[in-house]
């Protein structure tokens, strides 16, 4: 259930509203817009009456909600999730650009890695620390020193980290070195993670499991936003089918279904949702255009030398004539890319 409250209501009638629901055991999650404040509602509402409530000082509407995903739906946030990270604002009408490799392989080559992606334009650093292979035998990473190295290099560029979690126990020591906590794949439906990374205080990205739904991956996002992080961001990243040229199908009509759905912002990795590097800049055109919020990219210095997902990473000069065209496609649709004036 949500609960809208009138544009003149007093703050002493919402402060009122919320005590009296949480004396009956109900979580209120409260959103306040530049108009209004709406009020998300979670628990058992059997013993509400939505006559009674829409009766009470300030209410000027009560609107039961059919979605199983009541924060992370429109309904509960119509004007939008922003989120800032230093001077960067991600969900309004700039595109943040992140780029970066699979996995952190070297102190040396994530700072040059860093320093080229921020000359062209981009303003993240990605790179995995702990790596979840398929195959026990391949690198899985430089854990802790892999963070550290990251964190140095983007700091030193003005960029934002963002590095993937496996697990509850890797959470504090990723949050520590990364602006952004990355949940992968396979780790969306990890309900015991999702609740811990919930409480966290950095902002998420959630990308979208390689066989789910649009509803179940906004119930995983839900998981999150329950736990009182609302600081939530979605990321399509292909999913599987029949078709196996490319190594996932990229979903792009997932961009506006779920701006439709959800008030979270939304990414694109065109580099998992193909598994080329040919396809990547064509996918990653298509999704800005499509209105994605941004794009998480893979990019490697030598990529056919890369220990893990070299075929999908481009090169810095691919990078480059990228982001030239985004520029483009973003001027045309009313936007621009992030940290630019």
């Amino acid at each position: 259930m949500i609960i809208i409250m009138r544009s003149d209501a007093e703050k002493n009638d919402t402060t009122t509203l919320i005590s009296k629901l949480a004396e009956k055991g109900l979580s209120v999650h409260r959103s306040t817009g530049e108009s209004r404040t709406v009020l998300g509602i979670i628990g058992d509402i059997r013993s509400l009456d939505r006559r009674e409530l829409e009766l009470l000082p300030g209410v000027h509407e009560v609107i039961p909600v059919s979605k199983p995903y009541k924060l992370a739906s429109r309904e509960f946030h119509p004007e939008g999730t922003k989120i800032s990270i230093g001077p960067l604002v991600i969900g309004d009408s700039q595109i943040a650009v992140f780029g970066g490799p699979c996995a952190v392989e070297s102190e040396e080559m994530i700072h040059k890695i860093a320093r080229e992606i921020q000359e062209v334009g981009g303003v993240g650093l990605r790179g995995g620390a702990f790596k979840p292979r398929t195959s026990p035998y391949s690198f899985s990473g430089l854990g802790k020193d892999g963070l550290r190295f990251l964190s140095e290099a983007a700091r030193e560029n003005n960029l934002v980290a963002i590095s993937e979690v496996m697990e509850i126990a890797q959470i504090d020591v990723v949050a520590k070195y990364c602006d952004i906590l990355q949940i992968g794949m396979r780790n969306m439906s990890n309900f015991n993670l999702l609740r811990a990374l919930g409480t966290c205080g950095k902002p998420l990205l959630l990308k979208r499991g390689n066989a789910a739904t649009y509803e179940e991956w906004l119930m995983a996002a839900e998981y999150l936003l329950a736990g009182g992080n609302f600081e939530v961001m979605l990321c399509e990243r292909g999913i599987r089918t029949f078709e196996n040229y490319t190594r996932n199908t990229m979903d792009i009509a997932a961009i506006p279904i779920v701006q439709k759905l959800s008030h979270l912002p939304i990414f694109a990795d065109p580099s998992h949702g193909t598994g080329r590097r040919d396809k990547v800049p064509a996918m990653a055109r298509a999704a800005v255009a499509a209105g994605a919020n941004g794009l998480l990219v893979e990019v490697h210095p030598e990529p056919d030398k890369a220990v893990s997902d070299g075929p999908q990473s481009l090169t810095i000069e691919q990078f480059a004539a990228m982001m030239r065209e985004l520029r483009i496609i973003a001027s045309a649709i009313g936007k621009r890319l992030a940290g630019e004036v």
